[in-house]
């Protein structure tokens, strides 16, 4: 049986709780700054080991992966966004419009490698434990492994960017995804030129970020006294 390195010591020091820290904070939605060297299959297979390890409830491990380099897939893919985001772009207004347009929103063709994350939500039967009165912990658990996918990533240099401006049925379409398998992100995935400091879209001016202490609240909806000590970490 393969060791796992990482469960010798469970303990996290300082300069580890850190480093997981600073991933969280420095990953950014990659789109338009992808270069074409390859992504060695050791730093890819790290990558979607890490994504294999993500929680999922009654361990039914709902995902695959499929990694596209194909040229002509990843086109495939593309036409299919580029309709899609043809139709989104008319259903913003006036200068929401315009910024939208402007907007670089994938990466699909730059990018050396595609991974699509699918949730097969069969795989175990159709009684799952932890699953009998919230049948969408299953797609939550298949979110996890990109999550964690995407932390793995810019862990290792490489950077992600999620493609959601797609219907499901096309991305079936381009990849031969069976009807009943549930699509649940296209990744791009490649090592690019720079990590933005921020948000492109916090950058561009679409939404600022939300004060922490706006969207924390105790015991109850909104619910607040005005005396939480927890506040006063929060900025």
């Amino acid at each position: 049986m393969e060791a796992n390195p990482y469960q010798a010591d469970a303990e996290f020091t300082a300069a580890e709780r850190d480093s997981v820290y600073k991933c969280i904070f420095k990953r950014r939605d990659v789109r338009g700054q992808f270069l074409p060297d390859p992504i060695p299959d050791e730093v890819l297979g790290r990558i979607l080991k890490a994504a294999h390890h993500a929680p999922s409830v009654g361990f039914m491990q709902p995902w695959d992966f499929i990694v596209v380099r194909d040229p002509m897939v990843k086109r495939k893919v593309r036409d299919a966004f580029q309709t899609a985001n043809t139709e989104a772009a008319d259903m913003f207004e006036g200068d929401r419009q315009e910024t939208y347009r402007r907007l670089k929103l994938e990466g699909i063709v730059e990018a050396p490698v595609g991974i699509c994350v699918t949730c097969d939500r069969e795989r175990t039967g159709p009684v799952v434990v932890g699953r009998t009165h919230q049948r969408e912990m299953d797609l939550y658990s298949a979110v996890c492994a990109v999550q964690n996918l995407w932390l793995a990533a810019r862990a290792e240099n490489v950077g992600v960017g999620w493609v959601s401006i797609l219907r499901h049925a096309d991305l079936r379409e381009a990849l031969g995804i069976p009807a009943s398998i549930q699509t649940i992100a296209y990744l791009c995935v490649g090592y690019v030129s720079h990590f933005f400091q921020n948000p492109e879209l916090e950058a561009a001016g679409w939404l600022p970020r939300t004060p922490l202490r706006d969207v924390v609240w105790f015991d109850r909806w909104h619910g607040r006294t005005g005396e939480e000590t927890l506040l006063q970490q929060l900025g």
